[in-house]
């Protein structure tokens, strides 16, 4: 080798050596607390931190950043002030909680009862100041406890409208009462300079991320379920996502974009709700940094972006790293060491326990037996969003006087506002109890109540879901043991759903079927509408007897045979099998086919005359067809009653299809709109309710013309009212 290229070599590998030798120099002047571990720069703590009872009461008290939490804290308690008037129902509060009215209601413990109509308005209140003491951080800890004690009253005192995110909210709503949220951009911080911008324990984040993660993922789990997994929890959201894919069929630019914008608004605020919790799971200091690229001119009224954190009794402070020199100075201005307290150690020991119970609790309907039907446990703690969906094909009330024994049919769903009872065993047990004290006012004595529910659940078999031949007045109920006249789940023949499938897809547009399976011993008395002109009944599986009840007799039926039904008479379809039976009802609304074949009649007609091929003149009854309906035409007897149903169809299909053709800004117009007018109720009904509990209730008169103009609706934007849809018309949800 020639002596320049050993030099060249040499200096080569002497140049690396020197870079290898500087890395490793580099590497041993790191401090430990420079040398991040993998685990840290993704938990935000090491192994250590968690090798014993010190040393994790430590890290939960571990000084963070109040911005993420001060933020979030801002957001939620604006999200809730909103939701107060929507979805907590402030905005319709006067038509649910009916003064003097016989209603019956569903709370989780018997002895909650709502208050008169203004005292709720006025919990509604306290509950609204609560939450927006909340987002302002003023009065903190008053603020929060106002908002859970009114949110968590409102919330027992109406099972049916339990869901999972209702949940979600009070749990947040409790978990802030104990943290302090209020150290960053808050009202607080300006009243007591110690609170403003001072560390907050770690615990605070800990907690409000494992709940979120909770959420997730035992959502997530819960979604394993077979039925969730083929498609069958999903099926009541075909119409969804049919109006999702007709919408953007048109392939116009704006299409997608403005119809996910519709579905995201007309989602609730659990969507936002959700948004606002993403940031927790950022860096502490997201916000100095997010905040400090605004311009100066702005920052006043925003959030602290340049001062460091000031120490908080709330927090454990290590001895800072020995050192010299720089460090040293450093540990002299660091916060003075603190040794956990008893008051680190127990919040420590809540934080663990309250994790725990959050994963135990959806599972824990081994011990609520009581509140168990096809699924476990009460809607709404267990997160299994939309993994059971369900159809109702028939429910019969029975009554019969205990004296006299006349028996008698009630409308299903009488005094009461809600439909969620028919699915689950306790309220089912509630509303007989309050159905059983309300009809002795009509001469109905020592009533007993009998129910007959048919339910489908992910588009099994119908089936009855509760003993149609037990008393629910005497029938016994315990929150702790299983309900002994919850009838069983037919879950071995959820096979013949694949066979529905086939069934269904040979049928034309115009024949209907309903599948059911009933238990040995029991049968199913039903009423064949004369609109109903062609139905019959085959049997799937298992022996049935058909009773024609005007005619008197009897048919039996085996697997494959079928048999049709007379129109306007009873029948009734008895399970003489050993196990049970199955069968479907295929009919034909024949009403309805004439119909739509005389709607084809008229369409082609009226497009005849408009393009000049039809020379006959219309007779009368027809000429609207032409003219159109005006409000002097909807009485008019002269005209054809099919002409004016055809005509209001023709109406509300042009206006569905002007609504889908919407642009995003109309879109969210029209949103916008209906949020005014539901809030802007919901203040003025408010303020009408302690106006009568501070100086008493005004004249009738007075009164009728106040809450008139509480109701006032949207301005017509059609000089034709008939144009709006019905749900865009004042209180259409309700």
């Amino acid at each position: 080798m020639e002596p320049g290229a050993r030099d060249a070599t040499a200096g080569k590998h002497s140049s690396r050596v020197k870079k290898k030798n500087s890395k490793e120099d580099k590497q041993e002047t790191l401090s430990p607390s420079e040398q991040t571990s993998a685990m840290k720069r993704l938990f935000g703590f090491e192994k250590e931190d968690i090798s014993s009872w010190h040393r994790l009461v430590c890290l939960l008290n571990r000084p963070t950043d109040p911005a993420s939490l001060g933020i979030f804290r801002f957001l939620f308690g604006m999200l809730m002030a909103l939701d107060i008037t929507q979805e907590r129902g402030l905005s319709h509060l006067d038509y649910k909680y009916l003064d003097g009215a016989p209603v019956c209601r569903f709370p989780l413990f018997n002895f909650l009862k709502p208050l008169p109509m203004d005292w709720m308005f006025f919990v509604y209140f306290v509950m609204f100041l609560g939450a927006v003491g909340i987002m302002l951080g003023c009065f903190y800890r008053l603020a929060c406890l106002m908002f859970i004690s009114t949110y968590w009253y409102v919330f027992f005192l109406d099972k049916t409208t339990w869901n999972n995110h209702s949940y979600l909210y009070g749990l947040i709503g409790f978990q802030l009462t104990l943290m302090d949220a209020n150290r960053y951009w808050s009202v607080d911080g300006l009243r007591k300079p110690r609170k403003r911008n001072a560390h907050v324990p770690l615990w605070n984040y800990t907690m409000l991320r494992t709940q979120i993660f909770i959420v997730y993922f035992i959502a997530g789990v819960k979604k394993l379920d077979a039925d969730w997994v083929e498609g069958y929890s999903m099926k009541y959201l075909d119409h969804v996502c049919c109006y999702f894919c007709f919408a953007v069929s048109d392939l116009r630019p704006h299409s997608w974009l403005s119809t996910s914008l519709s579905l995201f608004l007309s989602s609730g605020m659990f969507s936002y709700t959700m948004l606002a919790t993403s940031p927790l799971f950022c860096y502490p200091d997201w916000p100095r940094r997010f905040f400090g690229r605004f311009p100066e001119f702005l920052q006043p009224i925003l959030p602290f972006v340049s001062p460091a954190p000031i120490p908080s009794s709330s927090c454990v402070y290590p001895k800072p790293p020995s050192g010299s020199g720089e460090q040293q100075q450093e540990a002299h201005a660091a916060p003075k060491p603190t040794t956990p307290s008893f008051k680190h150690k127990f919040r420590a020991i809540f934080t663990i326990l309250y994790i725990m119970e959050q994963f135990f609790l959806p599972y824990s309907h081994f011990i609520t037996q009581g509140y168990n039907n096809w699924t476990n446990g009460l809607y709404g703690y267990s997160w299994d969003m939309m993994v059971h969906s369900r159809s109702h094909q028939h429910v019969k009330i029975t009554y019969r006087d205990g004296v006299t024994g006349e028996m008698g049919y009630l409308n299903p769903g009488v005094f009461t506002q809600s439909r969620r009872w028919k699915d689950h065993g306790d309220m089912l047990k509630q509303y007989a109890t309050c159905l059983s004290e309300n009809l002795p006012h009509f001469n109905i004595s020592d009533p007993e109540i009998y129910f007959d529910i048919w339910v489908s659940i992910n588009d099994r078999f119908q089936q009855r879901i509760f003993d149609p031949r037990v008393d629910l007045v005497k029938a016994d109920w315990s929150p702790f043991r299983p309900n002994s006249w919850l009838m069983p789940l037919l879950v071995d023949l959820s096979p013949w759903r694949t066979k529905f499938e086939e069934i269904e897809g040979s049928l034309d547009n115009q024949t209907e079927v309903v599948f059911i399976a009933d238990f040995p011993g029991l049968y199913l008395e039903n009423f064949v509408s004369e609109d109903l002109g062609n139905t019959s009944v085959q049997v799937l599986e298992g022996l049935v007897n058909v009773e024609i009840v005007d005619e008197k007799k009897n048919y039996s039926l085996q697997p494959g045979e079928k048999m049709q039904i007379p129109a306007g008479a009873y029948h009734k379809v008895y399970t003489v099998s050993e196990g049970p039976s199955c069968y479907m009802y295929i009919y034909v609304n024949t009403t309805e086919a004439e119909l739509q074949r005389n709607f084809t009649k008229l369409s082609e007609l009226q497009e005849k005359v408009r393009n000049g091929t039809e020379t006959e003149p219309l007779p009368p009854e027809l000429q609207p067809l032409i003219t159109g309906l005006d409000d002097q035409d909807s009485d008019n007897s002269v005209i054809d009653p099919v002409v004016r149903l055809f005509l209001k169809r023709q109406k509300r299909m042009q206006e569905v299809k002007k609504r889908r053709e919407a642009s995003m800004s109309e879109r969210f117009q029209r949103f916008a709109s209906k949020k005014y007018y539901s809030i802007r109720r919901g203040f003025l009904m408010t303020a009408i309710a302690l106006r009568n509990l501070a100086v008493g209730l005004p004249p009738i008169e007075q009164l009728t013309r106040e809450v008139a103009f509480a109701n006032m609706k949207e301005p017509e934007t059609e000089t034709n009212q008939e144009e709006r849809l019905k749900d865009e018309v004042g209180h259409g949800e309700l």
